[in-house]
């Protein structure tokens, strides 16, 4: 694994489509929903003629959550959504960080973001976990 700080890693046996699907299949059944989707790869050939490696960049919300995190403090939406990353790093093999929550939410000094950020911590984790157990 590559946990950091910052990220919750998984490796998973898939493409990143499959992955892809996955992911968003997991982060539903949490509430979750996709709004935004960069494709880094597709992006850096088109801006600099570069080739990469599959890499997309997803921005899951779960409004309830995000609610409660912007009436505690309304500039947390500078780190809003909680994004994943995925990347392919060999054939049938991609690479999956999720957000650390608690680590992100971790800069804002208001302790009333404390249990949103273990809730949605904890469903990262577990979304997390879910991949590597279907996919791992």
């Amino acid at each position: 694994m590559h946990d950091t700080r910052y990220a919750i890693s998984a490796d998973l046996r898939l493409d990143l489509p499959q992955a892809r699907e996955l992911m968003t299949r997991l982060l539903a059944a949490e509430g979750f929903g996709i709004l935004t989707e960069i494709d880094v790869a597709a992006t850096l050939k088109r801006k600099l003629d570069v080739d990469t490696e599959p890499y997309v960049i997803l921005g899951a919300c779960n409004p309830r959550f995000a609610h409660q995190a912007l009436q505690a403090e309304e500039a947390l939406g500078i780190l809003l959504p909680c994004n994943v990353a995925l990347k392919q790093v060999a054939p049938g093999l991609t690479r999956v960080w999720l957000t650390r929550v608690e680590g992100i939410f971790g800069l804002v000094e208001n302790p009333a973001m404390g249990e949103v950020a273990r809730t949605v911590d904890g469903i990262m984790q577990k979304v997390a976990e879910g991949l590597r157990a279907e996919a791992g």
